[in-house]
């Protein structure tokens, strides 16, 4: 994290649900300002284009106004694309030519607009076998895969269970209460 955090470069995190993945995006993005949140896994699949990139006022049916997209909102910052893996491949091309050029292109607009965004991308898919599969863009995991970033899951990092479980217990001990761990515990 310290490494990835004084580089401009992409990230890719991978590991399991549950593991922290998004803990680590914020603290690779802790230097900037900007810090948007994408989950990829929850929008619709017709929507992508227009909640990443943003569109023009009748670009399609119901775009009554202007819309900017998440990657001009995080312009100067950090943009964090939680599953990564669930994102459709037309929306995968988009994101291949945001990181190849630094553009956007809002939807139903004729002009492109720089832009410079920290990407941060997570899964807890296998984007090896996703390749293969033909599920994911081989030439955007590339890109993205700058500074890779695999986070084991806490049951094979035992040493750190008693760190974290005397963090909550400072967290969650009401005023003038202490608690700690017995060694047993």
């Amino acid at each position: 994290v310290e490494r990835a955090i004084v580089h401009t470069g992409p990230v890719l995190i991978e590991g399991e649900t549950g593991v922290g993945k998004e803990l680590i995006a914020r603290a690779v993005g802790c230097m900037y300002e900007k810090f948007i949140t994408v989950n990829c896994s929850a929008i619709p699949e017709n929507l992508f284009e227009s909640e990443l990139f943003g569109h023009t006022r009748g670009a399609f049916t119901g775009a009554q106004n202007e819309r900017i997209g998440l990657f001009e909102a995080a312009d100067g910052g950090a943009i964090f694309l939680d599953e990564i893996g669930d994102m459709p491949l037309h929306a995968q091309v988009k994101l291949l030519r945001v990181l190849q050029n630094k553009e956007i292109r809002p939807l139903g607009s004729n002009t492109t607009k720089h832009i410079d965004v920290r990407i941060i991308a997570a899964t807890n898919r296998n984007l090896q076998q996703e390749i293969a599969e033909k599920r994911f863009r081989e030439d955007l995991y590339y890109r993205l895969n700058v500074i890779p970033m695999q986070i084991s899951p806490l049951r094979d990092r035992k040493e750190d269970i008693e760190d974290l479980a005397n963090y909550f217990i400072q967290i969650y001990q009401g005023s003038g209460e202490k608690f700690t761990l017995s060694s047993a515990a």
